[in-house]
């Protein structure tokens, strides 16, 4: 979005942050709640990195006391889009192999938490041995490096995958269709190589194969029904100590910049979170 090369671009001039949590001091005309004070998140867009933000009011959702803030910060779009991309798009089911691309990162680790949570077994593939040992502790049963060698022989010789988790597109998505089992399902979740991978129609119609993009936020267009009840769930399993989040950074309004190149650079692990 700050490169001006997301799908859903605000007008400019804006300020980036898609989510926040906050506390609400002030209601808009004719709005009668949350109530002053209440402690919220907001998926917005755009608007969070800075000190004051203004959202719609349906967009508020209070936060449960046992959140800490910048869990909270961090919590819906990353959770939100592995566990409805999981379950509503890809149907993954108990048993089935989950292969989850940039593991480390912000979405790909709570994809294989969920993943964890909803039975599969998960395959994790992350740049450095630090970054898979946090892909490990949120429930990966297999590690690999991509720049080890060869990831499309790797995955194979793992069995092959029925669900394909990808946020990073390029030669690893690539990779990882051609090893893909048959009526296995390809979630194209974003593009953090900077490469968007062009599909071969034909690889598709050979094994059976779907290819379906994802977009969380989309969702508040046409279904918000099904944000509201994976969200539900999500605070569900929190509470039950079943789901924990990894936020990796944190750091200062005036190191907002800094928070952007780990996430262009692929250094982060889970959520970088900015505090005004």
């Amino acid at each position: 979005m700050v490169q001006g090369r997301y799908q859903d671009m605000p007008a400019l001039p804006f300020t980036p942050g898609m989510e926040v949590c906050g506390e609400v001091t002030g209601l808009g005309p004719g709005v009668s709640g949350p109530a002053l004070g209440t402690r919220v998140v907001v998926f917005g867009g755009h608007g969070g990195l800075a000190q004051h933000g203004v959202f719609p009011a349906a967009l508020c959702r209070p936060v449960p006391a046992a959140m800490a803030d910048v869990v909270a910060a961090g919590f819906q779009v990353a959770y939100g889009t592995s566990h409805l991309a999981l379950t509503r798009r890809a149907r993954l089911q108990p048993g089935e192999t989950l292969l989850v691309l940039g593991a480390a990162g912000g979405v790909g680790l709570t994809a294989v938490e969920v993943g964890h949570q909803l039975g599969a077994r998960v395959i994790a593939v992350a740049r450095g041995a630090e970054r898979r040992a946090v892909a490990q502790a949120a429930g990966a049963d297999h590690l690999i490096d991509p720049e080890a060698g060869d990831l499309k022989a790797a995955l194979r010789a793992l069995g092959g995958v029925d669900v394909i988790y990808d946020p990073v597109g390029g030669a690893s998505f690539d990779a990882a269709l051609a090893a893909a089992r048959p009526e296995a399902r390809a979630l194209v979740i974003g593009f953090a190589s900077g490469e968007v991978p062009q599909v071969a129609a034909n690889r598709l119609l050979v094994k059976n194969v779907d290819v379906m993009g994802f977009y969380w936020g989309g969702y508040l267009r046409f279904a918000p029904e099904a944000l509201t009840d994976s969200l539900a769930t999500l605070l569900d399993w929190h509470a039950a100590g079943r789901l924990h989040p990894h936020v990796g950074h944190v750091l200062p309004l005036a190191q907002a910049a800094a928070g952007l190149d780990l996430l262009a650079a692929r250094r982060a692990t889970g959520k970088v979170v900015i505090v005004p």
